[in-house]
């Protein structure tokens, strides 16, 4: 039987359980081309078949695993076009969102962007990594409804939730927070100027690095 264990502080049972499955592909404890039942997985994690069956249906969204009738789920091995195509279409839709906050978001929406921010330093400051990742994730949200696209920060929200599951975070590579919170100031500068070309190259910039990273963690 493969160790697996649920991590500390997930938000939900199913969150615990696709981060458990996803920790074991990445440590090699779940390997590709062997077929593992939800029950056993149940069992060994002390949880209900409920939520282990919801979070293998994310994992199965995000293309990690493939859930097999009747049968189980096996573990697809996670592929560097996957992150390159959710990364291209972050970048189709977050550039230019960003332009639009700048020039279009009201003085309480930038307020709250710069808040965002602000909270990242302040998790930056207390070593807290879980508190950095939410306010970069709020930072991002707000900058697409600043601009008027609830819509489409659904959409990158499950992208970012999508991309989390397919392999390490870029902070793996050496990446630090403080690097990416330093990546975030001059899209916050930009949209608080009301340089929404600015903006837009910042956020660019940010998000190929991301991209960069991302792939060269998975073909490593």
């Amino acid at each position: 039987m493969p160790q697996l264990s649920l991590p500390p502080a997930a938000p939900t049972l199913a969150d615990a359980v696709a981060r458990a499955v996803r920790d074991g592909v990445a440590a090699g404890e779940l390997v590709p081309d062997v077929t593992y039942s939800v029950y056993q997985l149940a069992e060994l994690l002390g949880v209900s078949r409920s939520p282990v069956r919801e979070g293998l249906l994310r994992l199965a969204e995000a293309g990690l695993i493939e859930i097999r009738r009747n049968r189980g789920f096996r573990v697809l091995p996670p592929r560097a076009a996957d992150v390159e195509e959710i990364i291209g279409i972050r970048l189709a839709l977050e550039p230019p969102a960003a332009r639009r906050a700048a020039t279009h978001g009201s003085d309480a929406q930038h307020a709250a962007i710069r808040s965002s921010l602000a909270a990242m330093a302040v998790a930056l400051a207390g070593g807290d990594e879980a508190a950095f990742w939410a306010a970069d994730r709020e930072l991002h949200d707000r900058l697409l409804r600043a601009a008027g696209k609830p819509r489409t920060a659904a959409i990158i929200d499950g992208l970012r939730t999508t991309t989390a599951l397919l392999g390490p975070p870029t902070t793996a590579s050496g990446r630090t927070l403080a690097r990416i919170h330093a990546e975030h100031e001059p899209v916050v500068a930009a949209v608080l100027a009301r340089d929404g070309d600015a903006a837009c190259d910042a956020m660019r910039a940010h998000l190929l690095a991301t991209g960069e990273l991302l792939v060269r963690n998975l073909r490593d």
